[in-house]
């Protein structure tokens, strides 16, 4: 068996983080219209709950991130760390917009938020690819 070291851990624990922050929000967008037949309220609410999970998550997918990159030390002018400093603008897009999400009161405001959030976590999670 292969031992398990930090940077396993480490790892591990950004995968985790990323699987709940861009795998919640997605599950979110697929429950909204069935949650809307429930009460017109039922979405406010689940998202609320979902929102104390979901910036826990990206709490620890930012510091992972911090320790990625502390570990790695990469070269900032590489192909390398030119991809990486896109992914960290994607993933404060991401952030940045799921905050204005959590605080729009318009249709336009909730969709056009909801949906940059979900597809620059979405860029994060290939960038991320890409760089493993």
């Amino acid at each position: 068996m292969l031992p398990v070291t930090w940077a396993t851990v480490r790892v591990f624990l950004h995968v985790i983080a990323a699987t709940v922050w861009v795998g919640g929000q997605l599950t979110l967008a697929g429950l909204v219209p069935g949650l809307r037949g429930i009460s017109p309220e039922a979405p406010r609410v689940v998202a609320r709950r979902f929102n104390r999970i979901a910036w826990a998550a990206f709490a620890v997918l930012v510091a992972t991130g911090i320790w990625n990159i502390l570990a790695i030390s990469p070269s900032w002018s590489s192909e390398y760390g030119v991809t990486l400093m896109v992914k960290i603008t994607v993933v404060a897009i991401s952030g940045v917009a799921a905050f204005l999400h959590s605080i729009a009161r318009s249709k336009t405001g909730l969709a056009v938020f909801g949906a940059l959030s979900v597809v620059s976590a979405l860029t994060a999670v290939f960038l991320g690819v890409m760089l493993g």
